[in-house]
């Protein structure tokens, strides 16, 4: 039974979208919060349970024990390796526009709801619940061998406007068509690795950034960021306490998107109610205050800013309309205070793909993670991945770039 003060949030569906393909009824697990646990036990409880009933491990095991080769899914072939995927690209002369590269991109192939229990669940900690432990380590390393890659064809997301005539990739326009943009940002930041300096330099020019963007637009919030980089040397460790998300070693290879339904507007509320892992300014606003600045429109929205060039593991975008009516799966984030939400998707061959060759320091990638409209009039979102330049130098530097997470609010 929900706790009355829990703020739980319908789930507004685009109009036309299916159901997604998520536990707890679609509803946030804020509406099985007990005793001030957002819901995290009932998370927990239900990912076990997903568990024994072998579901999982029947699709691993599928996996692993099919012959070399492609595998036949409903929605194509994939393959196990990025190198078998390459080769039937080549193979089949799978070619892409001026500008773009034919690529393998990473997709689940596991239509359940996953579960990652985080670091710092106390779970992890709890000698009598080892044996939990246990397992759902195992199922989530087991999530990664159900994804297959499968081939796909980015275009240069410099060159929207041959896609769409008319259409800047430097408009508001394009965000609410495609779900994705590019903006310009020449930093003051000198140590995108000093979290405090991001914080007090970066921060307030994201926001600026995105109230230049959104003119109609009364507010923005940078509440946190992450710093990506493979070959860093020095402290990677993240404190969330001292506002420092460290250093991240891997990239994100795996199509995604960081908000849904549900976790844009509880997010937005964790935020603005309760100050809750927020990086950036402070935010105390009361429950009924809240409910009159989320009644309008808002929406957040993730920016990309390189260090230097991008020459490896690129950031790439998809664009709205290409998926706007296929289901998401869930992906439910357990900490020992919230349960965040984020999606997956199933390949399609018809997902359009956007990158940024060799994004410049001063070039901001954007794409939306959600948007409170819900009539289909603009784009609700955007799904992103990393991936592999097959044409870069072989000692092409991995990507490193700053990332921030904003809401902006109308």
């Amino acid at each position: 039974m929900a706790e009355p003060q829990a703020y739980v949030p319908p789930l507004e569906r685009t109009e036309g979208q299916p159901p997604p393909m998520a536990a707890n009824g679609g509803l946030s697990y804020m509406s099985r919060a007990r005793d001030g646990d957002a819901g995290t036990r009932a998370a927990v409880d239900d990912a076990l349970a997903q568990i024994a009933s072998g579901k999982g491990q029947a699709l691993t095991d599928m996996l692993e024990n099919a012959p070399p080769g492609p595998i036949d899914t409903p929605w194509g072939l994939g393959f196990r390796r990025f190198a078998e995927c390459m080769d039937y690209i080549r193979e089949k002369g799978i070619e892409a526009p001026e500008g773009g590269l034919a690529i393998p991109l990473r997709y689940t192939v596991d239509e359940q709801p996953s579960y990652s229990v985080v670091p710092s669940n106390a779970l992890w900690h709890d000698p009598t619940r080892a044996q939990d432990a246990q397992a759902l380590k195992r199922d989530e390393r087991d999530s990664v061998r159900r994804c297959l890659y499968f081939p796909q064809v980015l275009r240069d997301a410099r060159r929207i406007g041959t896609y769409y005539p008319g259409l800047s990739p430097t408009s508001p326009e394009c965000m609410d068509k495609l779900g994705v943009a590019l903006g310009h940002c020449e930093s003051a930041c000198s140590n995108f690795y000093d979290a405090h300096e991001v914080e007090r330099v970066f921060y307030p020019e994201m926001e600026q950034l995105l109230l230049d963007f959104y003119p109609d637009a009364t507010d923005a919030l940078v509440y946190n960021h992450d710093v990506f980089d493979k070959h860093y040397t020095g402290d990677r460790t993240e404190n969330q306490a001292d506002k420092n998300p460290g250093v991240n070693a891997a990239y994100a290879n795996l199509v995604h998107n960081d908000l849904n339904d549900n976790s844009g507007r509880l997010r937005c509320w964790e935020l603005l109610t309760q100050n809750l892992r927020n990086f950036g300014r402070e935010q105390r606003y009361t429950p009924e205050q809240a409910r009159e600045k989320m009644s309008r429109r808002f929406l957040s929205i993730n920016l990309a800013k390189p260090m230097q060039t991008v020459q490896q593991n690129p950031f790439v975008l998809c664009a709205w309309p290409s998926f706007a009516d296929q289901p998401y799966i869930n992906n439910y984030r357990v900490y020992d205070d919230r349960v965040g939400e984020t999606t997956r998707f199933t390949y399609r061959g018809e997902h359009e793909w956007y990158w940024f060759p060799q994004q410049q320091p001063n070039e901001v990638s954007m794409l939306k993670c959600y948007d409170s409209i819900t009539d289909g009039s603009v784009s609700r979102w955007s799904f992103h991945t990393a991936c592999i330049d097959p044409n870069a130098p072989a000692d092409a530097p991995c990507r490193k770039n700053v990332v921030v997470r904003a809401f902006v609010f109308f």
